[in-house]
């Protein structure tokens, strides 16, 4: 295998997934939204991939051989998408306050 796409793969794997959360986390809540607010978002998403990115990457160096050659692959999607979860969440968070202030 590609020793780059086998560095990503659990990214790859779960790209639908990631496209899926960040359409809804771009088109909710409906209503017309500031420029400050949509700059947010975006650079929410870019944070959130860059991180999930990087987690699966640590998670794979990191994984444990003993139990398993496909462990490197289930600890890296785990933690890509954890990581890219957290970010969404705490980007929704923020969101609410930056929309809150308008």
């Amino acid at each position: 295998m590609n020793p780059l796409l086998e560095l990503n793969l659990g990214f790859v794997l779960l790209l639908p997934w990631y496209l899926i959360l960040t359409a809804l986390f771009l088109l909710f809540p409906r209503g017309p939204r500031a420029a400050r607010v949509r700059l947010f978002e975006l650079a929410s998403v870019a944070v959130a991939i860059g991180a999930s990115v990087a987690g699966g990457i640590w998670g794979f160096r990191h994984a444990d051989l003993a139990a398993g050659a496909i462990w490197k692959q289930v600890l890296a999607s785990l933690i890509g998408y954890g990581v890219f979860l957290l970010v969404l969440g705490l980007a929704v968070g923020l969101r609410r306050r930056l929309l809150a202030r308008r």
